[in-house]
């Protein structure tokens, strides 16, 4: 029995004097995160946030005038993209945040572009600075950041904006049409505001470029056929499927587009097709679709030489590769705030404003800095700015083909196109 006590006792003295992880005694720095936990939008921002916050705090945390702080995240679900829920339950979970969490910061949402709207003026009662990461596409967005500074001057994104995306769209196309000889497109969106803009916008802009858009054909959320629109477009003679959808019955629309050797290949923002199993999931019938992912780093890439280390820390962290639209702007969010703060010297909101509207730092889709309202400067290259990715799915891998500077391929037609 003594020796059993006197090997406890060693093994007790052992294991205390083993050096383990520093951890820091002074007060963490609270991130709210208000987020859609449910959607993609959400779980994949979450986990970017919190694959930061891990990566910062390991190494100590954040520099706050001398003293060592480390991150902590709030996650509380907004149910913003859940239908029928009201705005006022996603400003219900911000303010939750702010007061009975105690968050420092916002970063992530909330998703929907309403409810983030409808946020703005709860952040600028609190004085608390958010970076919008994910969602929230709209232009009014940093409008008015631009037109009310004192009162919005809170608010910030660091993602792209609808209007960015629309652009970036029409600039791919036209590099189509110069290489195939295309100027024929079909649209087909989804039934839902964002959706209906965005096409309405394209049909404006391809035909202002000398595009013919043939049709728009708008389809309820949940639609699961859409083989007459598909056969119209067939008939009359589409090169270009242009898809706006977040629905993930738009699955359904590229396997149909696959069975029937549609000649038009399908482009646009599809939520469904930008996971890393959305080709196995459709048997390989999403092949050759080309998608917007808003940011880049979303798709494996070498824009930076910070782009692919984030890539394998996620896929060692989580499991797989992004996995869409705001996992790499949320990631990036985080040590954004970290270089600002550290500049600033405080978490005091006013000197965090300053850094943020001064702030040049090179992150994982590119030169991240914010203009006037707020908007994060975008670019087609990432030593001017912040880069989106448009890949197309090739051989069950996402490639990204678009902006050149930055592209890993060349869009590929489908064998039925050549």
């Amino acid at each position: 029995m003594k020796r059993l006590v006197y090997f406890f006792l060693c093994l007790f003295f052992v294991l205390i004097t083993i050096p383990g992880p520093v951890l820091s005694a002074e007060k963490p720095i609270v991130i709210g995160a208000p987020l859609a936990t449910a959607f993609l939008y959400g779980w994949d921002a979450e986990r970017g946030i919190k694959l930061a916050v891990e990566e910062i705090n390991a190494k100590g945390g954040v520099n706050v005038a001398g003293a060592k702080r480390p991150f902590k995240v709030e996650v509380i679900d907004t149910r913003d993209l859940e239908p029928g829920v009201p705005v006022s339950e996603a400003l219900l979970a911000v303010e939750k945040l702010i007061l009975e969490k105690k968050a420092d910061f916002i970063i992530g949402g909330p998703v929907r572009s309403e409810a983030a709207l409808a946020a703005m003026d709860l952040l600028s009662k609190h004085k608390k600075v958010s970076i919008v990461t994910t969602g929230t596409l709209t232009p009014l967005y940093n409008k008015r950041v631009a037109d009310n500074y004192n009162k919005y001057k809170y608010c910030f994104r660091n993602s792209n904006s609808s209007l960015n995306m629309m652009n970036e769209f029409i600039t791919f196309l036209e590099d189509m049409k110069k290489s195939y000889g295309f100027n024929k497109a079909y649209i087909m969106v989804q039934d839902v505001e964002h959706a209906r803009k965005g096409g309405e916008f394209m049909k404006k802009g391809l035909t202002d470029k000398g595009w013919q858009v043939i049709d728009m054909k708008i389809y309820p959320t949940g639609n699961t056929d859409y083989s007459l629109g598909l056969t119209d477009a067939k008939n009359k003679g589409a090169q270009i499927l242009f898809i706006w959808m977040d629905m993930p019955e738009s699955a359904v629309l590229l396997k149909q587009w696959s069975d029937m050797k549609i000649k038009a290949i399908p482009v646009g923002f599809v939520c469904a097709a930008e996971q890393p199993g959305f080709w196995k999931a459709t048997g390989g019938k999403g092949e050759y679709l080309i998608v917007n992912l808003c940011n880049g780093g979303n798709a494996p890439a070498k824009i930076t030489p910070w782009t692919m280390k984030f890539v394998e820390a996620y896929k060692k962290r989580w499991g797989l590769e992004p996995e869409g639209y705001g996992t790499s702007s949320s990631y990036m969010a985080v040590y954004q705030l970290k270089d600002a703060i550290e500049r600033a010297g405080s978490i005091d909101p006013e000197k965090v404003i300053k850094a943020l509207e001064t702030q040049d730092l090179m992150g994982v889709y590119g030169r991240m800095r914010f203009d006037k309202s707020h908007q994060i400067i975008p670019s087609y290259d990432p030593k001017e700015g912040a880069v989106t990715c448009i890949f197309q799915w090739q051989a069950g891998k996402r490639v990204q083909v678009f902006p050149p500077k930055v592209a890993e391929g060349k869009a590929m037609l489908p064998p039925w196109m050549k």
